[in-house]
């Protein structure tokens, strides 16, 4: 909705705005000097676990990812926060301490924010970073002959539909904090470790469908997903044989299934996860063939769950194959 809104609006005209609204990128990017450029993104949404401070960790993890997804560095973050006029304070200050470490994590200071009264609380943070205009990492990059990196299992949407429902097992619950809880800096931080990496997105709430679209489009390229090499969080399949589907994964499916084409051995479980939405999602990484091995392998050595998932083709149809 809000695409097609901004669609209509008249486009400013400004040299030094890298990134804009128009490209779907993670965030937009401003040039200051001919070496250095701002980050700005901007995220928040309701919890979707019980643990105040685990909320609030996942919400700043969750801010910070596009910052790293466009190859910057987050410098300062304003907090957004909406809370009801009768809450417990304690709640809040646990949500926001939650949040605050990990911005000390990622070395990014909390210099304010703001708040307004709300029956449904809410919380996220407005990130700005730093890049050199040279360096940008945006999903419009990705080159023919490329291999795609995926950074984290997915399945949090699935997970944190059966936590809604109290459905979830322990070992399932504990799996997907984990990973929403994991700052992409350490992944970040190799890749930017002289890889020839062309393109580059977080896998967040349009899930890995969806932003692979985006980086296909992008790029004028089309893309080969092996469903095997995917990870999956402990309990993500399952969830989705129960039927714990949230709206956002119907919504994906809905919205960008058109541009995809299946093998048929591709299961159908294993169809519906790949538009499982994603809370704090990993990187979708488009790298030079010949840097791939030793990119992934950098990766696991720095505690990042890094596989190889793909390849980019020249643009054909479908835009997206995903085979086994």
């Amino acid at each position: 909705m809000l695409d097609s809104v901004l669609g209509k609006l008249a486009r400013q005209h400004d040299p030094n705005v890298l990134i804009g609204f128009d490209t779907a990128d993670d965030a937009g990017v401003y040039q200051l000097t001919p070496e250095l450029a701002i980050v700005q993104t901007a995220d928040f949404f309701t919890p979707i676990v019980d643990d105040p401070y685990v909320f609030g960790q996942i919400a700043a993890t969750n801010s910070l990812s596009d910052i790293y997804a466009m190859g910057g560095k987050p410098i300062s973050a304003l907090a957004l926060v909406c809370f009801p006029e009768d809450g417990d304070p304690t709640i809040l200050e646990q949500m926001l301490a939650g949040g605050l470490s990990k911005m000390v994590e990622a070395n990014c200071t909390v210099i304010g924010g703001h708040s307004i009264r709300d029956p449904e609380i809410k919380l996220g943070y407005s990130v700005t970073g730093t890049v050199h205009p040279k360096k940008i990492l945006a999903n419009s990059g990705a080159r023919a002959g490329d291999r795609l990196i995926l950074t984290k299992a997915l399945g949090t949407g699935v997970i944190s539909t059966a936590i809604k429902r109290n459905k979830a097992d322990i070992a399932w619950i504990r799996g997907a904090i984990r990973s929403m809880t994991m700052l992409n800096k350490a992944a970040a931080d190799v890749i930017d470790d002289g890889f020839e990496v062309h393109g580059m997105t977080d896998v967040t709430g349009f899930g890995l469908i969806g932003h692979a679209r985006e980086l296909a489009r992008g790029s004028g390229v089309s893309l080969r997903i092996f469903a095997s090499k995917i990870s999956l969080l402990e309990g993500a399949l399952e969830c989705v044989r129960r039927g714990y589907i949230p709206g956002g994964l119907k919504s994906n499916r809905g919205f960008a299934e058109g541009c995809v084409d299946y093998s048929a051995q591709v299961s159908e479980d294993l169809r519906t996860m790949l538009y499982d939405p994603q809370t704090a999602g990993g990187l979708l990484i488009s790298v030079a063939a010949c840097d791939c091995a030793p990119l992934v392998e950098k990766l696991s050595a720095a505690g990042v769950c890094a596989v190889e998932i793909g390849e980019v083709l020249e643009k054909q149809a479908p835009l997206i194959r995903i085979e086994t």
